[in-house]
């Protein structure tokens, strides 16, 4: 006969889960406490340094070219057609060196015009002066006559006078004659004046007659000169730099026509990094790089302001420049701004500015691996930077750039 059983107990199988799901939860806490795996970097495509403390020199390196210091830009002083051009650029010229041969008939006809008014005035001037001097004589003339007849006059009087004595003229004869020469000295007074206005208005008649003719004097002048500025010369010995002409072309005033430098004399003209060009001050020595020899140099000048990112800094050439240095050639510039005594410095990293804080991967001792760390860094120079704080004497940094491990604090190193 079939025995009934007892139904089979569950508890086991909740012991089972409980145990189970125990151990996963510590799993999972286990794993999520491990460190993440770190990245693998071939150590060998890494740029390594180490700390060291001592004089820092702190520098800044810009490219830039060789500049004439002195360059003679000759400009159009009038429109005209270039008719010749005799010489082309590099060649050596003197002052006297035709460069450009233009052409403008209105010019000419101005100038001859100017020329034409200048005579006229002069006639004018001659004419005029004429004219006031036989006025003047005319005028002296005049006086001279009354004069006469002044002293004939006075004559007169003494005669009468002398007859009156003798009872042979009466009192109206005598008054007459008086009368006449008062009449007469009046006219030869009020003739006199006359002749000094006459003479004053003379002056100034013949001053504004003779500004007149200086002035279309030198109007005539200035139009000849503007012939003659067709006519262009270098004006001062040196080399043709550039003649940016044709013949035949149309030349409008101000128009560049030619630029002439003094061989020999040039000068290094950089382009800083506004960011780097702060420290700069005029009298720093410089070192200027023409990749066929090192010459010394030292900052002269630089730009109040910045234009596009850079400060346009000029350096004297204080030795001799190496064979072969010409204008416009590309050189690069080194310009050394201060020595820092006793500090820690390290290569430069491939980022950070001056006065910031970066992070850095630093080297274990054994070398196997690096740790992101954050380090200050101080100021700067072309290829070192100082340590104020995150790193000590000895310690080992990567300075390459590692943007690409900026998710992870940790690299291994594989040799």
């Amino acid at each position: 006969m079939d025995i009934k059983r007892a139904p089979q107990s569950k508890k086991k199988q909740y012991i089972a889960w409980g145990s189970g799901v125990v151990a996963i939860v510590l799993a999972s806490v286990f794993i999520s406490g491990l460190k993440p795996a770190a990245p693998t970097v071939e150590r060998a495509t890494l740029w390594v340094d180490s700390v060291r403390k001592g004089e820092l020199l702190r520098e800044v390196r810009a490219p830039g070219t060789l500049v004439p210091e002195h360059i003679r830009i000759i400009a159009a002083v009038t429109a005209g057609r270039v008719e010749v051009l005799p010489v082309r650029p590099g060649v050596t010229v003197n002052p006297a060196s035709l460069l450009v041969e233009m052409s403008n008939t209105d010019v000419q006809l101005q100038a001859l015009a100017a020329d034409q008014a200048v005579t006229a005035a002069r006639g004018q001037l001659a004419s005029l002066r004429r004219q006031l001097a036989q006025a003047r004589l005319a005028q002296e003339a005049t006086i001279a006559q009354l004069r006469t007849q002044i002293e004939d006059a006075n004559r007169q009087i003494k005669v009468v006078e002398a007859l009156d004595k003798k009872g042979l003229a009466s009192a109206s004869e005598i008054a007459a004659a008086r009368d006449r020469v008062t009449e007469l000295q009046t006219r030869q007074t009020i003739e006199q004046q006359q002749l000094d206005e006459m003479n004053s208005s003379a002056k100034e008649q013949l001053q504004l007659t003779e500004d007149q003719v200086r002035s279309l004097t030198a109007i005539a002048g200035e139009q000849r000169n503007r012939v003659r500025s067709m006519h262009v010369v270098a004006g001062e010995n040196g080399v043709l730099l550039s003649l940016p002409l044709e013949v035949g072309q149309w030349v409008n005033p101000g128009l560049e026509l030619a630029r002439v430098a003094q061989p020999g004399r040039l000068k290094a003209v950089l382009r800083v990094p506004e960011t780097q060009a702060r420290d700069i001050a005029i009298g720093q020595k410089a070192t200027i790089d023409t990749r066929n020899g090192v010459v010394e140099g030292h900052v002269m000048r630089q730009d109040p302001g910045s234009a596009q990112g850079t400060v346009v800094v000029e350096i004297a050439i204080d030795g001799e420049l190496p064979r072969g240095a010409r204008a416009d050639m590309s050189v690069d510039g080194t310009i050394e701004l201060e020595r820092l005594p006793n500090v820690m410095y390290v290569g430069r990293p491939a980022y950070g500015s001056a006065d910031s804080k970066v992070g850095l991967f630093k080297v274990s001792e054994d070398g196997k691996e690096a740790t992101r760390i954050t380090v200050e860094l101080g100021r700067t120079s072309v290829n070192t930077v100082e340590i104020k704080n995150g790193l000590a004497v000895g310690d080992s940094v990567i300075i390459s750039d590692m943007s690409q491990w900026d998710n992870v604090s940790r690299v291994r190193l594989k040799r």
